[in-house]
């Protein structure tokens, strides 16, 4: 077809945001396909992060926009060079757009929709000591209950801290938000937040179905700072005219999709229901599992939130949170200070097959990154265990490594178990430590579940998810039609035992320094 006819055919096309503390994506998917045509992030360096103090981590809401200014023109330029077509024809097909964003951050704005301050984000620690004192003041059992975690570090406690150290700023708040309600406001010109948002925050009571306002009243602060509650699939707002100039899109587009990064990952690898996870292994860990009771851990190892197509009173849906902080970490530590050359990773996963399984009696402990909500923050740090040197060399250490990161891993998993979560299949990206297949089979074969391998992102999943709340598609099933399973992995019956021996002398180990 001549270029010019094509560009009469019209196509429709939705963009997603995910706007991460390092950079902020765009990704444009035709809607039809579901295949990415064009995609951009910025800045290209990592965004910076303002620390006053030990523990702080700020940014400028103002930058998240810059940010997405330059990511949107550069997707958009890409999205006419791949498909052929002028950027008239991409701007006028664009029909929803979705949001996801960093979580637990707070910015707050004034009556002018202005940011009063630098956004307190998601790794600032300076609120621990106010969600210590609300644990204690309500009581383990009314948070548990009604919160499903303890009120830590999250979104209501930051507010509190401003609220007692910057009390002029406090009181020229009209509302609170989180980074996705932000950049929203700022697409739409209108203040709304989620029900799912909300329970990041502590914010929300699941047994009453409503704001918590005992937590609120014990912070001191009353409901008017929260925004207008808006489903997580549903028309959120429109690009104003003033934005469609600005960012070079057509007017009137709706926000039909928003969520914090983790249920989102969840989203975009199709997890969706009971006993399905979404896993992630970079330098840290993340273990995402959808259970459907309402429960919670009552030593507060993990967290629990609404999950995207959590419905009140109609569809439990809850997404219950693992992370571990040593894990690709420690395989990053021993390629560079046990394995000589700086050998390729391939090499570092080939050293470590060539040893069997339970690495001769070697075990690991890979908490050497900071302390482990899932070992309710005692300082572990990282150790090995059982080394014969008669025995061992540098390969039993690499797979051994590996192994402990697995075993990790299988450590939340049962406490996700023991929530009442059946876990059937794991759901992750082709990328980081899912190449090795030493890791994928350890996986597979100490939790019992089938691991599915696919290649996609956070932004291309919010594409997807506004598609969903836009109605273009009827359901995640048809949104993620598209999305292709690379790689299955299937747990091999006869090697559990051996498995699961390697990983109860790992638990011993482990078990032995929870009681010091």
């Amino acid at each position: 077809m001549p270029a010019g006819e094509q560009n009469k055919t019209t196509r429709m096309y939705l963009i997603g945001y995910d706007i991460g503390s390092s950079s902020v994506k765009a990704c444009i998917v035709d809607a039809e396909s579901g295949k990415t045509v064009g995609n951009a992030f910025f800045p290209k360096q990592e965004a910076p992060i303002i620390s006053h103090k030990a523990g702080w981590a700020e940014q400028e809401p103002e930058s998240w926009w810059t940010y997405l200014k330059e990511a949107t023109a550069e997707a958009m330029n890409r999205a006419a060079e791949r498909t052929g077509r002028d950027i008239t024809a991409i701007r006028e097909g664009l029909a929803a757009i979705g949001i996801s964003y960093q979580m637990h951050g707070l910015v707050c704005v004034d009556r002018e929709q202005k940011a009063l301050r630098p956004a307190i984000i998601w790794c600032d620690s300076r609120a621990v000591p106010y969600g210590n004192k609300a644990m204690e003041a309500l009581g383990p059992e009314f948070c548990l209950g009604h919160l499903l975690n303890s009120p830590g570090n999250f979104t209501a406690c930051k507010l509190a801290w401003v609220k007692e150290n910057e009390p002029d700023i406090f009181e020229r708040i009209d509302k609170i938000m989180l980074p996705g309600d932000y950049i929203a406001m700022r697409l739409t010109g209108t203040a709304t937040t989620t029900l799912s948002g909300l329970s990041e925050g502590m914010l929300w009571d699941f047994r009453n179905n409503c704001i918590c306002k005992e937590l609120m009243d014990h912070l001191g602060f009353g409901t008017d700072i929260i925004p207008e509650i808006r489903p997580t699939f549903s028309e959120q707002g429109h690009v104003t005219p003033q934005v469609a100039k600005e960012l070079g899109i057509r007017s009137g587009i709706p926000v039909t999709y928003r969520a914090g990064d983790q249920p989102n990952n969840a989203l975009s690898l199709n997890v969706f229901n009971p006993g399905e996870i979404a896993s992630t292994a970079g330098t840290s860990g993340v273990v995402y599992g959808v259970n459907g009771t309402i429960n919670y851990d009552p030593l507060s190892r993990v967290n629990t939130f609404a999950h995207v197509n959590h419905m009140e009173n109609r569809q439990t849906r809850l997404g219950i949170l693992l992370c571990i902080n040593g894990t690709g970490i420690l395989n990053s530590w021993m390629r560079r200070n046990i394995v000589p050359g700086n050998l390729p990773y391939e090499d570092l996963n080939r050293m470590a097959e060539s040893v069997d399984i339970g690495s001769e009696g070697v075990s690991i402990i890979p908490f050497g990154n900071g302390a482990e909500r899932v070992m309710q923050n005692r300082e572990t740090g990282c150790s090995i265990h059982g080394i014969n040197f008669n025995v061992h060399n540098r390969n039993h250490l690499v797979r051994a490594a590996q192994e402990g990161i697995v075993f990790s891993f299988k450590y939340g998993i049962d406490i996700m178990q023991e929530m009442g979560m059946n876990i059937r299949k794991i759901h992750a990206g082709r990328a980081n430590m899912f190449l090795s297949a030493l890791f994928r089979n350890t996986l597979a074969g100490i939790t019992g579940a089938t691991i599915e391998l696919y290649e996609t992102d956070g932004a291309a999943g919010a594409a997807k998810g506004a598609g969903i709340g836009a109605g273009i598609y009827k359901n995640n099933k048809e949104a993620f039609a598209s999305l292709e399973c690379l790689k299955v992995i299937e747990p091999d019956p006869a090697l559990q035992p051996r498995y699961q021996e390697a990983y109860g002398r790992w638990l011993d180990i482990l078990r032995t320094m929870e009681k010091k």
